[in-house]
């Protein structure tokens, strides 16, 4: 089959691998229909040391059931599913506490960009939605994989609550993914941090009021000042990185939550006094447990609630992948489908 393979940091190649087989009888393998390209995939592309032995890429899928093992149930051969970008079990005491990328036989993915994917835990991990649904929500049932959920974890994990003020920083298809679950949650004012108009109008549609484009001290004043000098209730951070993590606790309201869903790019955080300490400030957040949220979310898509498939801005087919890569590295997509 062909797949996507990473070599070192800019090296995106497609290959031609052998198919995936059942290893364990918890296993289903999935034809892939479509996949993506997702931010966090720009980590490595920006820094894996070069090696001969290649990396599978791609965590998000959408696909057909082609085969299960013995011990799987509750799908079947046949069926239309998603696929979470972390594998659980979905039945341990973590798992029911809704922390299913904790679970300890789960894991997370690699290899989606493919024609196809083994998938382990397959019975707590898939979710099925029908074979009819109409092609054109396909790309928002993709987006249940990983990016729209993680946005919506980072409100979720914060409590949006109705009429709070929410800055979301980062207007990456995770940031704009927030914006979208902290309006349907009822928030009231919603400020959107980025610089990029073409994406933060699509916030403006999801229901961003304000969009303050300065970073750093300048963009704290920004939203200091927007909100009457007090900060926002909430802050979800979908960046990762050390200056995201700065602008968050710079705009935090005193008693407020920050929420972060940008996977870290550093190991060290200040949480003394001048951070969080001295404002009381909760901090939590971490990789989405998509598989929780999947069943609603899978409603709220099929009855045209919510349209987050509107972050693919550009599609390729699997063998322009490293196509995709470019596209996203140099800012001039959003967000990538790949269709095998």
């Amino acid at each position: 089959m062909r797949a996507t393979v990473m070599y070192g940091a800019g090296d995106v190649r497609v290959e031609e691998i052998p198919d995936p087989t059942i290893v364990e009888p918890t296993d289903a393998i999935i034809r892939v229909t479509l996949a993506c390209v997702c931010g966090s995939d720009l980590h490595p592309y920006h820094s894996m040391p070069a090696s001969e032995d290649g990396t599978p890429m791609g965590h998000e899928a959408i696909g057909v059931v082609e085969e299960i093992g013995d011990d799987v149930t509750g799908v079947a051969v046949g069926d239309h599913v998603i696929v979470p970008f972390a594998y659980a079990d979905n039945t341990c005491a973590i798992c029911r506490d809704g922390f299913q990328t904790a679970c300890a036989h789960g894991g997370f993915f690699s290899g989606a960009q493919a024609e196809k994917l083994r998938v382990p835990q397959a019975s707590g991990t898939l979710v099925s939605f029908p074979a009819d649904t109409d092609e054109s929500l396909l790309p928002s049932l993709l987006t249940l994989s990983d990016v729209y959920l993680t946005g919506y974890h980072a409100a979720s994990m914060a409590g949006v609550q109705p009429g709070q003020t929410v800055t979301v920083i980062g207007d990456g298809a995770v940031g704009l993914s927030a914006v979208l679950a902290a309006q349907q949650m009822g928030a009231g004012t919603i400020i959107l941090m980025g610089r990029h108009q073409d994406r933060t109008d699509l916030g403006r549609q999801w229901g961003a009021t304000d969009v303050v484009a300065e970073r750093g001290e300048e963009g704290v004043a920004k939203v200091l000042e927007l909100t009457g000098g007090e900060g926002s209730h909430v802050v979800l951070e979908a960046v990762g990185h050390m200056p995201a993590y700065e602008q968050s606790y710079g705009v935090v309201r005193a008693g407020g939550v920050i929420s972060r869903v940008g996977v870290p790019q550093y190991e060290k955080a200040p949480v003394g006094f001048r951070s969080l300490f001295g404002k009381n400030v909760t901090l939590n957040g971490g990789p989405a447990p998509v598989r929780a949220y999947l069943e609603a979310a899978i409603g709220q898509v099929l009855d045209g609630t919510i349209d987050p498939g509107q972050v693919f801005d550009r599609e390729v087919s699997l063998d322009d992948a490293p196509e995709g890569y470019r596209l996203m590295d140099s800012r001039e997509a959003l967000k990538v489908l790949v269709r095998p």
